[in-house]
């Protein structure tokens, strides 16, 4: 690797986009966090629950039997993993593309890059989801019932209020394997990020050429383009992300049965065999709503927030001081 090169990647470009990625996700997702603790129920919850149930019925069910305050319940740690999680992201992914050099990108540049920086973000912040999808459900096997085919780790009897807490109980309880719960649907799922950063590069890109170089694309195109991207993502990969919930959280849903030690691919076809083809997708109603308001809202802001601060550097020459 050559020393410019080596620069690039330790440059301020890919720390404003990390920062700016961090901060527009958790814009988002303080924005629209309702709706990400309906998607958590619908997938986790047995389907007799909330059958047939729209998504603003169950928004309301939640409130009437649980109180408001349930639809926040572990906003704090969601919040802190998503910060986390968005700044190894954007930041990989960034500093991928300097590495790269000055091609001429393309969609599938993207997303190779997109999918490396995928494992790299699984890899280091798979723990902080476990405990956070937990620290949403808590309570929930108390209120429905447990499983009947022995104690499990999941957000019913969970022993701890945050992040940091929930790190070490889980690593003193479960060990690497509990911290690590989920990770093998996550790295599959890679390809989502990725599947979005492609179509939002390459949607970007086609609307800045197509209109004035010299303006940039306004927020409304960015948060339009970053639904749409988005929504592609989701629906392509969401059986995927029904089974990496279920696994993080340990999983009370009795009518499955499932065995011990159940793996991806026996969770997904239990699922279809048991549940048809609609128990895999479902959720996904909520979870659309959500991720794709979540996802546009994060992109406007990241834009806005990257432009505004890499102006803010220029301006009172702060490239050096940051570069160093």
């Amino acid at each position: 690797m050559s020393q410019s090169k080596l620069k690039q990647v330790f440059s301020y470009q890919s720390w404003v986009h990390a920062v700016s990625g961090s901060a527009g996700s958790v814009i988002a997702m303080s924005a629209f966090y309702p709706l990400d603790t309906v998607r958590s129920r619908l997938q986790l919850e047995e389907p007799e629950r909330r059958k047939a149930l729209s998504t603003w019925r169950v928004l309301r069910s939640l409130i009437d039997e649980e109180g408001f305050e349930t639809l926040y319940r572990g906003l704090v740690p969601v919040l802190e993993s998503l910060c986390i999680s968005n700044f190894v992201y954007f930041y990989t992914f960034h500093s991928l593309k300097a590495l790269r050099g000055g091609g001429g990108q393309s969609a599938l540049g993207d997303l190779l890059l997109g999918s490396l920086a995928g494992v790299v973000n699984v890899l280091t912040t798979t723990p902080c989801w476990v405990v956070n999808t937990r620290l949403k459900m808590k309570g929930l096997g108390q209120q429905h019932g447990k499983r009947a085919n022995g104690p499990v780790a999941s957000g019913s009897d969970v022993q701890y209020d945050g992040l940091l807490d929930g790190l070490q109980y889980i690593a003193r309880t479960e060990g690497v394997r509990g911290l690590w719960a989920g990770a093998v649907p996550s790295l599959m799922l890679v390809i989502n990020p990725a599947i979005q950063f492609m179509v939002y590069e390459s949607l970007k890109r086609r609307l800045t050429a197509a209109g004035n170089a010299k303006s940039s694309p306004s927020a409304i195109t960015f948060f339009s383009i970053g639904a749409v991207a988005k929504m592609i993502a989701t629906v392509l990969t969401y059986p995927l992300q029904l089974v990496q919930t279920k696994l993080r959280h340990g999983n009370t849903d009795r009518s499955l049965n499932l065995p011990p030690n159940v793996d991806t691919v026996q969770m997904l076809l239990i699922i279809l065999k048991r549940q048809g083809v609609a128990g895999l997708f479902r959720g996904l109603e909520a979870k659309l709503l959500q991720t794709v308001l979540t996802a546009a809202l994060m992109f406007m802001a990241y834009e806005k927030i990257a432009r505004f601060v890499t102006s803010l550097l220029l301006t009172k020459g702060g490239v050096t001081a940051v570069r160093h």
